[in-house]
């Protein structure tokens, strides 16, 4: 496969625009219906941290739009505005899904584990690794080329080992959403359709990253 680095930047920004549009799509829609328990996200976060027996796991406002996370070293999910206080099908779905993370750290889930070993190898090769690139290209040095590649390995494996990770997360927060008040089928298909836009994200940015690597190997070929 040998294409340019300009149409490589153009497919990639057409890939990470339309899952961008493809999400917030799924979560306007949905935030606007009300969820039928009548809760907010926190709460419904509240609820699936308690049933877990994560009583200790805390529960804060953050700001921003779909900043939501959940942080293991501090055991705390974070949960943007809108997703703290909201009412909506898209706000019980994204809160619980953070705290499917939070119960992965809680049971040792091996693939988290995984990712949480390899973040600082992974912090220093996605800062760097461009760099190494663009020197190795124009001091026309494979060796440079070459160690970005190495360097970029560590990039994918990080994103390839967190695509379990989200699906694991967005398969326990649909498993609990269906306990949550017998939501009508609809709601819960609201919140699975809100869960899989979230996750083609992660698998949009790998792609985004194996083509990348395609480039550099393909590059290194035909030098």
């Amino acid at each position: 496969m040998n294409i340019s680095y300009l149409t490589l930047i153009i497919i990639t920004l057409v890939i990470g625009l339309g899952t961008q549009a493809l999400i917030r799509g799924a979560y306007k829609k949905w935030n606007r219906v009300a969820v039928s328990t009548g809760i907010t996200g926190a709460e419904a976060a509240r609820r699936m941290l308690d049933a877990h027996g994560l009583h200790q796991v805390s529960i804060q406002s953050v700001s921003g739009s779909l900043t939501d996370h959940f942080d293991p070293r501090s055991n705390v999910v974070s949960l943007s505005q809108d997703v703290y206080s909201g009412r909506s099908v898209s706000a019980t779905a994204i809160a619980c899904h953070e705290c499917g993370h939070a119960v992965q750290h809680a049971q040792g889930y091996v693939p988290a584990k995984m990712r949480g070993a390899i973040v600082p190898a992974v912090n220093f090769a996605s800062n760097i690794w461009i760099f190494v690139l663009f020197a190795g290209l124009f001091m026309q040095m494979l060796g440079l080329i070459y160690l970005s590649i190495i360097l970029y390995l560590a990039v994918i494996a990080f994103q390839l080992v967190t695509l379990p990770v989200e699906f694991d997360a967005s398969r326990r927060a649909l498993g609990y959403i269906k306990t949550l008040g017998q939501l009508p089928d609809q709601q819960v298909g609201g919140a699975r359709t809100v869960l899989r836009s979230a996750a083609l994200t992660y698998v949009a940015a790998a792609l985004t990253s194996l083509l990348y690597l395609v480039w550099l190997l393909g590059y290194t070929r035909s030098n």
